[in-house]
């Protein structure tokens, strides 16, 4: 049995290009990062704080306790070297685990080889010792294992959320083409957006724009939708200090009656979604929803605040030329009725984007899946810029 207390190297992942966001949340946690890469942060915390983590972090994927690090040759050397593990220490016998890796070694020819391999490692080792073995299977159900080998040096975790954190567990109907939760709440930190002023968001889908930015302005964290992670299946861990996690996350829920959070959409099955997902994150009485052309979103003239645009990026034939209308279109509608308001467009096509017609004050890259985005600033001055 590991001890919850036991402060180890941890490794938190996150999508290529928000790890800035992500180191952002970490230091307002009150960690401090020992090292941080393209797609993560690594630093020391027990599993207690892993499950604190699992709870708050809203631009995180996963986060990963490390048990072992060694060296490893090639494949040969897998079953052995893994069988020396005390998987016995971690995972009861009567539990359900997987296995997931990412290999980078001469010798894989397929990467599901080292998935294989380490878990037939884990249920010998299991029959040697208690003469049964724990069930297992390729789904996040139970505890999660997770294998980082790189040409001879292979590091093992304890992949302590299991699914993906990236997906806040609120958003019940997706919609079209939806942003994950994840990346919506990096776009916003990415804003800058100080929670204090209006959040207008039109062409919002299935909300999830407007919902990150009324999550994070009430301090509703992501761990309040979700009732399941792997640590719960690691032995040692406390059922009850994890409800008491909860219950604090509660307590930090503060309302603000007087944010003007506006969400429009012109269709009314959109419209209804995001409605749906907002009653479910508990936070559709603090978003104003509007059936209409985004054009006639209602924009609030004080205090001025952030404008933000997800439009669709054409990835289909033949639907360019309409989106050179609808882009020019917010580009004219931000300069006419915006002003005063930073106005941000969240794109996948960049040729596109050239029809809004406005100079972007800062072009802020991200990946949406595989898609290469941009969040595009415009700064909407009142009167003459240089007034």
């Amino acid at each position: 049995m590991i001890d919850f207390n036991l402060k180890g190297k941890v490794f938190i992942t996150c999508k290529d290009r928000s790890v800035s966001y992500l180191e952002k949340e970490v230091r307002e946690l009150g960690y401090v990062p020992e090292s941080v890469t393209r797609t993560g942060i690594e630093l020391r915390a027990t599993l207690e704080e892993c499950m604190d983590l699992n709870l708050y972090l809203r631009t995180a994927s996963q986060v990963l306790y490390e048990i072992k690090s060694f060296y490893l040759r090639n494949a040969d050397d897998i079953y052995r070297r893994f069988k020396s593990i005390p998987w016995e220490d971690y995972l009861d016998v009567d539990g359900y685990f997987s296995v997931n890796s990412v290999a980078e070694n001469e010798s894989i020819t397929t990467p599901l080889i080292v998935n294989v391999k380490v878990k037939d490692a884990i249920v010998d080792r299991f029959r040697e010792l208690k003469g049964r073995r724990p069930d297992s299977g390729s789904d996040f159900n139970g505890l999660v294992f997770q294998v980082y080998w790189k040409e001879t040096q292979c590091i093992v975790y304890i992949n302590t959320s299991g699914d993906t954190l990236a997906k806040h567990g609120y958003r019940k109907i997706p919609g079209k083409a939806p942003m994950m939760e994840a990346l919506a709440a990096a776009t916003i930190y990415a804003t800058e957006w100080n929670t204090r002023v209006p959040f207008i968001n039109p062409m919002c889908g299935s909300g999830t724009l407007a919902i990150e930015a009324a999550l994070m302005a009430t301090k509703r964290y992501p761990g309040l939708f979700r009732d399941h992670y792997s640590f719960q299946h690691i032995l040692g861990y406390d059922e009850q200090a994890f409800l008491a996690k909860k219950k604090k996350l509660e307590s930090k829920i503060m309302e603000l009656p007087d944010l003007k959070i506006i969400a429009s959409d012109i269709s009314l099955q959109a419209i209804s979604f995001a409605q749906e997902n907002a009653i479910t994150a508990g936070v559709d009485h603090m978003i104003e929803f509007q059936v209409c052309d985004f054009a006639d979103t209602e924009i609030p003239e004080r205090p001025r605040g952030v404008i933000m645009f997800n439009p669709e990026y054409g990835e289909r034939l033949g639907e360019n030329d309409e989106l050179e209308i609808t882009y020019k279109r917010m580009g004219d509608f931000l300069k006419q009725k915006c002003a005063g308001y930073r106005g941000y467009i969240f794109t996948g096509n960049l040729e596109l984007a050239k029809k809004i017609g406005l100079k972007a004050t800062r072009r802020i890259e991200f990946w949406n899946g595989t898609i290469d985005c941009r969040l595009l600033k415009y700064d909407l001055y009142e009167g003459k810029k240089e007034e």
